[in-house]
């Protein structure tokens, strides 16, 4: 694989797309063909192979956080371009709003002999969806064999009841304590068979996570430094919190996001309308906090208008609905056929972004929680 410069720009194969108003798909519609369609139209199938995959932390790598690889996808022209996190004050303009999620990352999975439990978040009736699964010797795989009403003896002489099974992988179920308390003391940082060890629960924070409920980490905020947020709001780019606490989405489903809780202020929701009343971007780190704003966008008199929002969000961002108070995103590189991939085309168009994935392959960008990321304007 040759190696390209980093700030180079891919040429464009395709006619430049049209921009429009938030809420409209942009981009070519071509696909490249190293990236298919797959199932609803905004949805990709791909092949992710390990050297791929980020195993590891980048700092382990000799890396600094803000020096992991930034692809840059344009929707008005279809360029792509190839950048260091670090950049992103240059990529951003004066009057833009970063706005970020503030969830800090539970250690959500208790280890057993033979199985583990993750913790994927609290239900409004205070029970907990968790998800089971088998260990192996690197990391745990999908387990099915549970009944409703079993109950599980984990450490520390704590009792889980499995009440129902909520989807095809998740179960309510009723810890006999605080959960939270109970996690701090017992649990670890859930990981997956791409990364080899465990790591400490440090590397799975972001520079913003001040509420714990995230099963997994709010991870497109990872790669920002306290040292790069300074020199963004000394750019004259406004950064703004929402609160949307993360499930466990474990790699081997290819299934909707269920109902998640998620808080947007009314200083955050004011901030959002004002960047966009002075022509200024509002650009969302993390498929999280589209999310949270585009339910918070909902009903609106205004359309684009944000509302101050919280609690539980079945809201799914997909290219038929499109997008109404998001005009840009930091995210991570997404596995195929995942839910995220039709939010992403309902930013981009399905075009842009394919290609856009394209190019991430064939350049060798590294993906998962630990990874890259791709900033899509």
């Amino acid at each position: 694989m040759t190696a390209r410069d980093p700030h180079t720009a891919i040429p464009t194969r395709t006619e430049p797309a049209t921009k429009t108003a938030p809420g409209t798909a942009n981009g070519p519609d071509t696909t490249p063909a190293g990236v298919r369609p797959y199932g609803a139209r905004g949805s990709f199938e791909f092949a992710l192979t390990a050297p791929l995959e980020a195993h590891e932390p980048p700092e382990a790598r000799g890396l600094r956080r803000d020096e992991v690889r930034l692809l840059v996808s344009r929707r008005d022209t279809g360029e792509v371009t190839h950048h260091v996190f670090a950049d992103l004050p240059s990529l951003l303009s004066p009057g833009d709003l970063l706005v970020v999620n503030n969830s800090a990352t539970l250690p959500a999975a208790v280890r057993l002999d033979r199985l583990a439990v993750h913790f994927s978040g609290r239900l409004a009736s205070g029970e907990w969806l968790v998800e089971l699964r088998r260990r192996t010797a690197t990391a745990t795989e999908p387990y099915s064999g549970a009944a409703p009403g079993e109950w599980l003896p984990l450490p520390g002489g704590a009792t889980l009841r499995l009440l129902a099974q909520e989807t095809p992988r998740l179960w309510r179920a009723h810890l006999d304590r605080d959960v939270l308390s109970y996690l701090a003391a017992h649990g670890v940082p859930i990981r997956y068979g791409y990364v080899g060890r465990d790591w400490p629960l440090a590397d799975y924070q972001t520079a913003f996570g001040v509420e714990p409920g995230s099963a997994e980490m709010p991870s497109a905020g990872r790669p920002f430094t306290p040292e790069l947020v300074t020199a963004l709001v000394a750019r004259g780019i406004g950064v703004a919190p929402i609160t949307l606490h993360t499930g466990v989405a474990s790699p081997e489903k290819d299934e909707p996001p269920y109902p998640e809780w998620f808080s947007v202020s009314p200083q955050t929701a004011r901030l959002v309308n004002i960047t966009r009343e002075h022509g200024g971007r509002v650009i969302a780190v993390g498929t999280t906090v589209v999310r949270a704003l585009e339910t918070a966008a909902l009903d609106t008199s205004a359309p684009g208008t944000v509302r101050a929002a919280s609690g539980w969000t079945s809201h799914v961002v997909t290219p038929a609905g499109g997008v109404r108070a998001v005009d840009g995103l930091v995210t991570g590189l997404h596995e195929p056929r995942s839910s995220h991939l039709m939010m992403l085309s309902a930013i981009t168009g399905t075009g842009v972004l394919a290609r856009s994935y394209e190019a991430a392959i064939e350049q060798g960008y590294l993906w998962h929680e630990f990874g890259d990321s791709h900033l899509i304007l």
